[in-house]
């Protein structure tokens, strides 16, 4: 795997994480920490593409992430439509309860999960 870019936006740093890399031209954002409401919106801004992408491609690793609510759910939805019909997005590392959540509202079936990055991008 290879980095051709970085940036990170600590929000609330007691409680999210997030990075943001570029990897063989696929955006990969790495979370650590809990989503909920206060810390959505960091997640938000760094799954959607800021200007309007056809073909947007993001991995976001969510090996990080023990908790996420509604707050969570809900930018993944949106991340995954603003990622146009030619683009995706694709989750890697989502484990336990969040897995579940995500089971349980349908998202899996909406986006691709994969145990890691590596087989994110690979796919």
């Amino acid at each position: 795997m290879r980095a051709t870019a970085y940036t990170n936006e600590p929000d609330d740093a007691d409680r999210l994480s997030v990075s943001r890399a570029t990897v063989e031209g696929v955006t990969v954002v790495t979370v650590a920490g809990e989503i909920d409401h206060h810390t959505a919106g960091a997640l938000r801004r760094s799954l959607i593409p800021g200007e309007p992408a056809a073909a947007a491609r993001t991995v976001a690793d969510f090996t990080g992430v023990p908790f996420m609510d509604s707050s969570g759910i809900n930018v993944l939805i949106a991340a995954h439509q603003a990622h146009g019909p030619a683009g995706w997005l694709r989750l890697a590392g989502v484990r336990g309860a969040v897995l579940r959540t995500l089971e349980i509202v349908g998202l899996t079936a909406l986006v691709d999960c994969y145990p890691g990055v590596q087989e994110a991008l690979d796919a």
